[in-house]
């Protein structure tokens, strides 16, 4: 909801090579209320004044010597890429009202001002832009909610999905090589169970952190759910590389953490797959890395394991069509015990 208050405050440019007209509609406005009403008399600043300031509106006089208004809204289109310019159009020619429109414009006020529909009109433009960004705000809240989780931050499972089927595409054209590391907290429970799930909370985002500061910008880092978390490497050199990065990974985890006014130890198992040995597909692949996993825990826990399955149609196959991402990735659920 948009209230008066959030109106009152909208930034506003006036624009207009006539020191008059702008000393009217300053005054105009900052009498009705408005406390952020800048201006200028020098069109080819326009742009940049928006780049950095970003206005809920533009009061753009038409005709000015140089630049007109019409080739500020050209500019202007190439800041607002959205297609929404938050131009109030001003202008004494008629003709110059559907033209305004058709370039952009949201609305328009006519010399010489009537000034009762110029607060009129002001008010409104500026209702609509706020809720222009609202809307927009909430739109990328919710696919942000889509695909991310909302505890870490992290990529979720659809989004996981996503990347993995183009990092496999990538690998099958180039006929190289990408890794999962399937990753699940040592005693966990424990810690949940003694200090409480705020505080595993704060240590799951903690632990988010440091799995994402220790791969690549385009690797992805994801949890599943619970304690469990997924390492899409795009692209590594063969088991070694993966390796490394499992040993950082279980290093980085390590390290002490402050919560609550507790120093709090946690380790971390990592089961590893390899494309295409132990999997052209997503779903095998993980698979693959979760048994890995498995043995990890089964070893000791606070290491890693890579997988011993080979998948042998994989390495024979010589066609290389798209990955295919049927099944669900496997449920948090259903794991082993911390």
């Amino acid at each position: 909801m948009i209230s008066s208050r959030d109106i009152f405050h909208g930034k506003v440019l006036i624009v207009d090579d006539q020191k008059v007209n702008v000393l009217l509609l300053e005054q105009l406005l900052r009498g009705a209320g408005y406390v952020s009403v800048t201006s200028t008399m020098d069109p080819g600043e326009v742009c940049q004044l928006h780049r950095e300031n970003l206005y809920d509106l533009i009061l753009l006089d038409l005709v000015m010597p140089g630049t007109d208004g019409f080739q500020v809204m050209e500019g202007l289109k190439e800041i607002e890429t959205e297609g929404y310019l938050p131009v109030l159009a001003v202008t004494a020619h008629p003709a110059h009202k559907l033209r305004a429109l058709q370039c952009g414009a949201k609305d328009f006020i006519s010399k010489p001002f009537d000034l009762a529909e110029v607060l009129i009109r002001v008010r409104n433009m500026l209702e609509v832009r706020l809720l222009h960004e609202a809307a927009r705000n909430q739109g990328k809240m919710l696919e942000s909610l889509a695909l991310k989780d909302p505890l870490t931050g992290l990529a979720n499972r659809r989004l996981l999905a996503e990347r993995m089927s183009m990092a496999l595409v990538h690998a099958r054209r180039n006929k190289s090589t990408m890794a999962v590391v399937y990753l699940d907290l040592d005693g966990f429970k424990q810690i949940n169970n003694t200090l409480g799930h705020g505080a595993g909370d704060a240590l799951l985002k903690m632990v988010a952190g440091r799995l994402v500061a220790t791969v690549r910008e385009e690797d992805t880092v994801a949890r599943l759910g619970g304690d469990e978390f997924i390492m899409a490497l795009w692209h590594v050199s063969g088991p070694d590389d993966a390796a490394k990065v499992a040993l950082k990974v279980i290093e980085a985890v390590s390290q002490p953490y402050g919560i609550e006014g507790h120093t709090v130890s946690v380790t971390t198992s990592a089961g590893i797959g390899i494309y295409p040995v132990h999997g052209e597909d997503a779903d095998t692949l993980l698979k693959s890395a979760d048994l890995a996993l498995y043995e990890a825990k089964r070893a000791g826990k606070n290491a890693y394991r890579i997988s011993e399955r080979t998948d042998l149609s994989a390495v024979a196959r010589s066609q290389y069509d798209p990955p295919a991402f049927s099944t669900p990735l496997p449920d948090a659920s259903e794991k082993r015990s911390a």
